[in-house]
């Protein structure tokens, strides 16, 4: 089994965090939302684990990488409302969190069919991934919807501006052009500035340069999941 090499890994600002312990990296999460390094850096370290874990459950390749880019999602929902003490505990093991949570992942997740499923591991590493999922969140609504109908269902501006006129809003295809360059620039702000530069380098073209297909983005839902321990299992 061939385990995915990851650019972002090589990258001079997540080797940098090489050093840091888990523990140090789990803290920074917490501490610094706005920052996508530390949680970069935590899934170049697991990765090959957690990839590991979710090829052996015998899924096909395309529901395997869907779900490890699910799983990776879920991770930095918990990690970021973990309650950690000042100083790590002598039973801590990110590596056994990782691998209890990823196994509660693999058990309860409802994975669609392989032809229903977009999602590109090769176009949208999950850490991008994860981050460009909160980014859309934050958008107002209309930026948010105008994406949604141009870059995923690639509306025309005229197809956009007849169904926002049939919703109650005064827009004509020019303005939806100038509405959508808004939205994208917005989606670009809400990006985290260490997440521009290791996946884009120019933060100011890292709105053209995000995937095209945004479907898989806005479509997945969090996995409701109990949190486990960060320690071995029978401790």
């Amino acid at each position: 089994m061939d385990i995915p090499n990851f650019p972002e890994c090589d990258h001079a600002i997540v080797k940098s965090l090489f050093e840091y312990s888990d523990y140090d990296l789990v803290q920074q999460i917490k501490q610094h939302p706005e920052e996508g390094k530390y949680f970069t850096t935590v899934f170049c370290r697991y990765s090959p684990v957690v990839y590991t874990l979710i090829r052996h459950s015998a899924r096909s390749t395309v529901q395997s990488e869907y779900l490890f880019a699910l799983t990776w999602r879920h991770i930095l929902y918990e990690l970021s409302g973990l309650d950690l003490p000042a100083e790590p505990p002598a039973d801590f093991s990110l590596q056994a969190w990782l691998v209890n949570l990823t196994a509660a992942c693999i058990n309860q997740a409802a994975l669609p069919d392989v032809e229903e499923i977009h999602y590109s591991l090769q176009e949208a590493s999950p850490p991008l991934w994860c981050y460009v999922t909160q980014a859309l969140d934050r958008l107002q609504p209309l930026h948010r919807l105008v994406i949604v109908m141009a870059q995923t269902f690639r509306w025309s501006n005229t197809r956009i501006a007849a169904y926002l006129q049939a919703e109650g809003q005064r827009i004509s295809p020019k303005s939806v052009a100038t509405l959508l360059t808004d939205a994208q620039h917005s989606l670009s702000a809400a990006l985290p500035n260490d997440i521009q530069a290791i996946y884009f380098g120019d933060t100011k073209t890292a709105a053209e340069n995000l995937p095209d297909d945004l479907a898989d983005l806005l479509d997945v839902s969090d996995l409701d999941l109990e949190q486990p321990n960060l320690a071995p299992e029978g401790q």
